[in-house]
């Protein structure tokens, strides 16, 4: 099984989570609930009635406005706010190494439409 959702606009990127965080901890938690309620409607909208039951591997497609931000800060926050959403939507059980075999980053450039593409594929047993 395969499914494919898209996250319009970017995230923050994991620099500006660290300065929230060290500013003060419920401003960082504060940009954290709302990126993941940014990914959450995006799945709910996009990826009804998908559950994945067996490991799967995730690719990410980061496309950003310019190249600006270093390709670490703009997937690092994304990961763990797209990973824990997927978790909430019950698209997957869990977020551990049961339940993610791996994942990929691909980065590109968009002036106008800046997005995250995020491709979930289903292990082969």
């Amino acid at each position: 099984m395969r499914a494919r959702f898209t996250i319009h606009g970017r995230l923050p990127g994991l620099n500006e989570y660290v300065a929230a965080e060290r500013a003060n901890r419920y401003k960082g938690a504060n940009m954290k609930r709302d990126a993941q309620a940014v990914v959450i409607m995006a799945i709910r909208q996009q990826l009804r009635g998908v559950h994945f039951t067996r490991p799967v591997r995730i690719a990410y497609t980061w496309v950003e406005r310019d190249r600006r931000r270093d390709l670490d800060n703009i997937s690092g926050f994304g990961h763990k706010v797209i990973q824990d959403a997927l978790v909430v939507c019950h698209v997957l059980a869990d977020d551990g190494w049961d339940e993610i075999a791996g994942y990929s980053d691909e980065f590109r450039v968009d002036k106008k439409v800046p997005r995250i593409v995020v491709d979930i594929m289903e292990e082969e047993e």
